[in-house]
């Protein structure tokens, strides 16, 4: 069951009257005019709507701003021409944003065997070798939406990347996924003696992955609302299209995990990633914290469950409220915890 254009149109409108992605610093008054001009979610008409808001701020020297519109003129995906311009234009003006940063950023292409990883580092001034901590979204959460200034604020240093599939991270097939991590984390070992991860949505599947594969390396992991093993059954991939993500979540999904562009492509692909079923969870891991809401309607709170009931005993931190809990709280609680694991007392 696809959502209508209405159905649509009232979703994303709750998101950006809540300033949850992908609209962090967009204007209401804007946003429902592109959604009253809307015809259609065909991409390249969704792109053409958004994309002249991110002009008109791009123009008027407001960069940040311009790829926020950027962001959802590419949103949830770019699965087309015009998404695909939409994103490299969130890029430029993110960047062109990022001049004025304190901490300053700095973009760094880390070789990893199977390509180069493209990352944004930042760095606590008057602290030598600080901890390092890597942070990636999910599926419609690139680098550029990373915002990592609580943990500079608390000494360690953040690499924001691109989870696997998305963004700039390179189109490597299943089989190099473990060669490309295991590049990262030699690079961040050079640079840190105190290393974790930290992955949000989608992208805590691979934090919690790292934790129980890559123990030995990191000092902790985040998996903050991270499908895990009932996320990927067909029965809540099918309830899921009719929760609180706006539309596309299983044809992104499908895309991000290499499973192909449908929804069929992704049931039937889906179980395979399932960390219990590939027997990962009983493996010794590196300390966990794992947050989300109580009602999350994208992934499954049994999944957080399923990660207490195996291995090592977790930090756990359940909030009220929908996919991965509100922003508001849920923040302070990860920057907190994380320091507690990285920086020397």
């Amino acid at each position: 069951m696809t959502r209508d254009l209405a159905a649509v149109r009232a979703l994303m409108r709750e998101r950006a009257i809540a300033r949850r992605g992908p609209f962090e610093v967009t204007a209401i008054e804007e946003v429902d005019a592109a959604l009253a001009s809307l015809r259609s979610l065909e991409p390249d008409h969704w792109a053409e709507t958004w994309m002249p808001f991110g002009d008109r701020h791009a123009a008027a020297g407001e960069h940040l701003v311009a790829a926020n519109y950027y962001r959802v003129a590419r949103y949830p995906f770019p699965s087309s021409e015009g998404k695909r311009l939409a994103y490299r234009r969130s890029v430029e003006t993110y960047l062109a944003a990022a001049r004025s940063f304190d901490p300053p950023l700095r973009r760094v292409e880390i070789p990893t065997g199977p390509g180069s990883v493209v990352g944004y580092l930042r760095e606590p001034a008057g602290i030598a070798r600080p901890p390092l901590l890597l942070t990636w979204g999910g599926i419609d959460s690139y680098k550029e939406d990373r915002r990592t200034d609580g943990f500079l604020a608390r000494g360690i240093a953040t690499l924001a990347i691109d989870m696997p599939g998305t963004g700039e991270m390179p189109n490597v097939a299943a089989a190099e996924l473990d060669a490309l991590w295991d590049g990262l984390l030699e690079w961040a070992g050079a640079r840190s003696d105190r290393v974790g991860v930290y992955g949000r949505s989608s992208g805590g599947y691979w934090a919690a992955r790292l934790a129980h594969t890559r123990a030995p390396r990191l000092l902790c992991a985040v998996d903050h609302g991270g499908p895990i093993h009932h996320a990927f059954a067909e029965a809540w991939i099918r309830a899921a299209r009719t929760g609180e993500y706006p539309f596309e979540l299983t044809e992104s999904l499908a895309r991000v995990f290499g499973a192909g562009t449908t929804e069929a492509d992704w049931i039937a692909a889906a179980p395979s990633l399932s960390l219990l079923r590939q027997g990962l969870l009983d493996r010794p891991c590196c300390p966990m914290l794992l947050v989300n809401g109580a009602r999350d309607s994208v992934f499954p709170i049994a999944d957080l469950y399923v990660l207490l009931e195996h291995g090592a005993p977790k930090a756990a931190r359940v909030f009220d409220g929908g996919h991965m809990g509100p922003a508001a709280l849920t923040e302070p609680v990860v920057a907190a915890w994380v320091a507690a694991q990285l920086v020397r007392r």
